[in-house]
């Protein structure tokens, strides 16, 4: 395979199938019932803070 044959095949279906990803991704955020796994995965960075408030809360309380 050459480099014009590989050039040839992500000029035509590279982009197609890149384009298709995209579209798959975008439809996808917006299904119904998806809002809860959204709002989920945008809040789940500050669980773990909330845990070790937490924690620290009982050691402060009961040191």
């Amino acid at each position: 395979m050459s480099y014009n044959d590989l050039r040839h095949f992500a000029d035509s279906y590279g982009l197609a199938v890149m384009l298709a990803a995209y579209l798959l991704l975008v439809i996808w955020v917006f299904l119904p019932g998806s809002r809860r796994r959204n709002d989920a995965a945008a809040t789940m960075i500050f669980v773990e803070d909330e845990e070790e408030r937490a924690a620290r809360n009982r050691e402060k309380n009961h040191g």
